[in-house]
């Protein structure tokens, strides 16, 4: 009997729909690392290593198409902290990817640099934070499903997030002061 279920559970990995999985959670994953790294090329990149990895593991994954995103989101912070293992946690105004289409060069300059801000008071935060933070701004996730990907509940998770929201507010007032 145990031969059978993994065998079952490798068979459902193997005829999930990748491409349509990529198109679903490819926006999401890359919004995340824009979250976290705050320039658009990076978090380009680090969306490109998340999916080479996912594909280049896909024989380990043993759940169905519901669990994809617990397992890419796993591997999409493992990728996130082994950047930030090798590269130094500020980023440069330079460095900020493009945003929304501004209607004048005042409203892009004004917008890159408060997502700069953003970024680097979110860079400040504690790790369990910065993930919390990208997981729910960046990849959209609800509190149940990072509650799930945290292994915290979901109460929890709504509590740090409004403590951090407050946190991240009043450190941008303050900067704001200055």
């Amino acid at each position: 009997m145990n031969l059978v279920l993994p065998f079952r559970r490798e068979k459902a990995a193997e005829t999930m729909d990748w491409e349509a999985l990529y198109s679903e959670h490819v926006g999401r994953v890359f919004n995340f690392f824009r979250y976290r790294v705050g320039d658009s090329a990076t978090a380009e990149d680090l969306t490109a290593t998340a999916f080479e990895k996912a594909w280049s593991r896909r024989g380990q994954f043993r759940g169905t198409a519901d669990g994809f995103a617990g397992w890419l989101y796993t591997i999409a912070r493992n990728v996130a902290h082994d950047y930030f293992r090798k590269s130094p946690s500020l980023v440069s105004l330079e460095a900020v990817g493009q945003t929304a289409d501004p209607h004048s060069l005042t409203e892009q300059v004004e917008q890159k640099r408060a997502f700069a801000l953003l970024v680097a008071a979110i860079q400040r935060l504690p790790e369990r934070e910065r993930d919390l933070i990208a997981l729910k701004y960046g990849a959209d996730l609800t509190n149940r499903e990072i509650a799930r990907q945290l292994r915290l509940s979901e109460s929890n998770v709504g509590t740090i997030l409004s403590r951090t929201v407050q946190r991240l507010r009043r450190d941008l007032e303050v900067h704001d002061e200055r």
